[in-house]
């Protein structure tokens, strides 16, 4: 896993989602970006869902469950249902993040403390901005589970990769079938960048080709 990580953060999400099509898999996610520091992050899926508060839920501030099992290098990724309307993350639990040596946190809806996490430079990506309190109007119901964030399945220890271009998530299973693949792509992108940078025309390097990459056919 470590090795992966090291070679994914030599790429960037764009370069991975290609990749993600060429092998028919999901994973890239829209409407999801940095709103802190803009720093590529990488690594291992630490999930937190969040709903509404109902009976019978652990009496917990949420994610401070996730925060105190986590391991360095870890991404807090939020299922917190698109909501935009209340956070579902502060920056008491970034200040907490960043003692564990998390990595950084996804999450699908709003937060708040924005100033504050980016102050920390702490990477936060999410959909929106937010002042609204979650006390009383969301609630932790599980952390450590598989979640689901913008349609796409998310599991614990799953691969987390985002930068300045978004977010994809990668089946652990799978992780070096991808990567391979990505630097596969990375490799002939590379090569049309010479060819551009030499003077060659654009619609030369940009031909039948180009389109071609990402067929299954491996065309």
């Amino acid at each position: 896993m470590t090795t992966i990580i090291a070679r994914l953060l030599k790429l960037d999400t764009p370069t991975v989602s290609d990749a993600l099509d060429k092998l028919g898999l999901a994973g890239a996610v829209f409407g999801i970006a940095p709103m802190t520091v803009r720093r590529r992050i990488c690594g291992p899926a630490l999930t937190v869902k969040l709903g509404a508060p109902m009976p019978g839920l652990p009496k917990r501030h949420l994610g401070a469950g996730a925060i105190m099992s986590a391991q360095g290098g870890e991404i807090i990724v939020v299922e917190h249902r698109g909501r935009t309307d209340v956070s579902g993350w502060g920056g008491l639990l970034s200040r907490g993040a960043i003692a564990k040596q998390i990595a950084g946190v996804v999450i699908d809806g709003a937060f708040r403390d924005i100033d504050e996490a980016t102050d920390l430079g702490f990477p936060i990506y999410g959909r929106a901005a937010v002042p609204v309190t979650a006390r009383g109007r969301v609630a932790e119901h599980a952390f450590n589970e598989p979640v689901t964030i913008a349609g796409i399945a998310v599991r614990p220890g799953d691969i987390v990769m985002a930068d300045s271009s978004g977010v994809v998530f990668i089946d652990h299973t799978r992780g070096e079938e991808i990567v391979a693949v990505a630097e596969q792509i990375f490799a002939r992108e590379q090569l049309m960048t010479r060819d551009i940078e030499a003077g060659r025309p654009l619609g030369d390097v940009l031909g039948a080709d180009y389109e071609d990459m990402l067929k299954k056919d491996g065309k």
